[in-house]
């Protein structure tokens, strides 16, 4: 999971904005779901759920891990890409994730 904040510059309504090009295909490849809470994309595996404050934008990307950036890099991309201007700034977290450590195999040696 990677989270993104993104700083809305004042009175630019960005996330208004995004709600509605996604929903009348402004934004080609990327679609809003259940009631504008999530992001999908056309071709990308996995999700964005967003939720807004004043001036705040906060997203959580969900996908199968080593793939989660594919659609991080379209959302973020487009967004640079379509409304630079809207924009005060952008901090993205890379939570800790736990890898399993599994133990190693023991090699059986054949006995001559």
């Amino acid at each position: 999971m990677i989270r993104v904040q993104i700083v809305e510059r004042e009175g630019a309504d960005l996330y208004r904005t995004l709600v509605n090009a996604m929903r009348e295909g402004e934004l080609r490849t990327l679609h809003v779901k259940e009631r504008g809470r999530k992001i999908v994309h056309e071709r990308y595996p996995g999700w964005i759920a967003w939720s807004h404050s004043p001036r705040v934008i906060t997203c959580k990307v969900f996908g199968q891990p080593g793939s989660e950036w594919q659609l991080f890099a379209a959302f973020l991309g487009r967004l640079a890409h379509k409304y630079p201007g809207s924009i005060a700034g952008i901090d993205v977290q890379f939570p800790e994730t736990k890898r399993r450590v599994g133990r190693r195999k023991r090699v059986r040696r054949a006995h001559r």
